[in-house]
């Protein structure tokens, strides 16, 4: 069953329900979902890919975390309690995220097939990741990692066999 399918039969079930806390997140889904469509007409698509979608509800689920910071320095409780509530809602149709150890895991990996030794190569193995890990990696989390495990590299003085005087 598509992403779409699954969120507007979840939409159905909260309307039904009547449960408040979530479908008017689905509806925010649901329209911004309809919107991008509207969008990839205009490019020739004539459907909304699951990867999409997929992204779409990411961007939504950084925008929410940005405003309970915002909402959290300022005291807003009310507002932060709504905001996490949302988070939860769109998070739940998103790939579950690995955890430290297995990024970190998979980033070692990669740094290994892309021959990376230096911060020059940082490009390469992001390049990697997101080929292959684009849904079930955190890449603020993933950049963090691996300059941590290029840094070595670029902490090596790069004369150490001349004598200094």
């Amino acid at each position: 069953m598509s992403l779409k399918k699954q969120i507007d039969d979840k939409l159905n079930q909260a309307l039904k329900a009547k449960d408040k806390n979530t479908y008017p997140t689905l509806r925010l889904i649901v329209s911004a979902i309809k919107d991008a469509e509207i969008a990839g007409r205009s490019k020739g698509q004539k459907e909304i890919k699951d990867s999409d979608i997929i992204s779409l509800l990411k961007k939504m689920v950084k925008q929410r975390n940005e405003s309970c910071e915002v909402y959290q320095k300022a005291g807003r409780k009310e507002l932060l309690e709504i905001e996490t509530r949302e988070i939860e809602v769109i998070s739940g149709f998103l790939p579950k995220q690995l955890n430290e150890e297995e990024t970190k895991k998979i980033c070692q990996e990669a740094i290994k097939s892309t021959g990376a030794s230096s911060m020059k190569d940082m490009g390469k193995v992001m390049g990697v990741l997101k080929s292959k890990h684009a849904d079930t990696l955190d890449f603020s989390k993933v950049s963090l990692i691996i300059k941590g495990l290029l840094k070595w590299s670029w902490n090596i003085p790069k004369n150490t066999s001349k004598k200094l005087n």
